[in-house]
Order: C-alpha cells, then structure tokens, then sequence
C-alpha cells in the first residue's frame, strides 16, 4: 500500500519539475542574443527580463512562467498523479533549474500558475496585497515577499481544515523568501531598484 503513494508522489513532483525547469526567461535572453544571467540581477524571471530587453519579451515570459506552473498542476489529477506535488515539483523546477546548473528564477509566477489551481480565492486575495504594495512602493522583491507571506495565512482562512493546502502554501512561501534573501539585503541597505513603470508614472505626477 506504501509503495503505490510513494511511486505516485516521486513521479508527481518528477513531472511538475520536468515542466518548471523551462527556463522561459534563460531562452528569452539567448533570442536577444544575451545571457540573462549575466544581466541586472542575474535572475531569470520575468522582472530581470523587461530590465534588461523590455516588457515586449517580459510579458510571454511571465504568462509562460506562470503557465508552466498551472498547466502541469491542472492535468495532474487526470493522470493519477497528486497536483500539489505536481505544482510544488514545477515550482523546485523552476527555481533549482538543471539545466542552468540548479540556479533558476525565484518561483514567484510559476507559484501564482499553481495556486490559481490549487487555492484561486487565496490567490486572488494575496495577489490583491501584492499589487497594492507595488502600486505604494514600486519594489517587485517587496510585494513579492508579502505575497508569499500572505498566501498561507489567507489560504487558511479560506480554506479551513485543508492541511495539505496549508503545508504546501507554507512550503512554496520558505522557498520564496530564501530566493529573495539577496533582495532583503538590498532593501536594508537601500539599493534594491524599483519597477521602471512605476519610476516613469511616479516623475508624471
């Protein structure tokens, strides 16, 4: 009886992983003829892509980043595999990239890809925080951060006794705050870049 869950679960969080570790915003920059790693801040979501070759190459890499999170997590339960691990696989994917040397981008879209499946009212509420603090402040690594944060607890709230759910928000929002702790230096020291969008709408008014 044991050996079925665990083949189930291992093959679950193999084929979430196989779908985040396209590294979308990686094979952007090769388009453009750079590697995006060695641009702005290195990373390759979508935010250090429109810094460094514009949103007209920022915005496929965010819908597909997302995608690759939704997708996978959405046909899981058809194929008999587990869709929280599926989506927590596509998000490990996506941020410890094999192909990139296990370095990738900071699963901030591929979790929004999977929670629209898993948790769409939580989702939406946290999304919620998360644009307000970036319309206020302009730093996507803070609204990232308190996104993260705000996903389990408002997940909780809405969907009480649903443990699984809970842990797996729990999970996806450790993972996120590491990937971030650079950005939390950068923001103390007072050196973390704002969105350009916001800095452009900002010196209008």
């Amino acid at each position: 009886m044991t050996e079925p869950i665990v083949r189930t679960a291992i093959l679950s969080l193999l084929a979430g992983a196989a779908c985040g570790s396209i590294p979308f915003g990686y094979i952007a920059g090769r388009l453009k003829g750079i590697d995006i790693r060695r641009q702005g801040s290195g990373n390759i979501g979508s935010t250090n892509v429109q810094r460094t070759i514009g949103w007209a190459w920022a915005l496929p890499v965010l819908l597909l980043d997302i995608a690759k999170g939704l997708v996978p997590t959405a046909f899981a339960q058809p194929l008999g595999l587990t869709p929280a691990l599926v989506g927590l696989g596509a998000i490990l994917g996506h941020v410890f990239c094999p192909w990139l040397g296990f370095k990738g981008g900071k699963g901030v879209a591929t979790t929004v890809g999977v929670a629209a499946f898993l948790c769409p009212k939580g989702l939406l509420a946290a999304l919620g925080i998360y644009l307000a603090v970036l319309a206020a402040t302009g730093f996507v690594s803070l609204s990232s951060l308190l996104f993260a944060c705000a996903l389990p607890i408002l997940t909780a709230l809405i969907y009480r006794h649903n443990a699984p759910l809970l842990a797996f928000t729990l999970g996806v929002a450790v993972v996120i705050m590491v990937r971030h702790w650079a950005n939390v230096r950068r923001l103390a020291a007072g050196t973390e870049p704002r969105l350009g969008l916001w800095l452009k709408l900002l010196r209008r008014t």
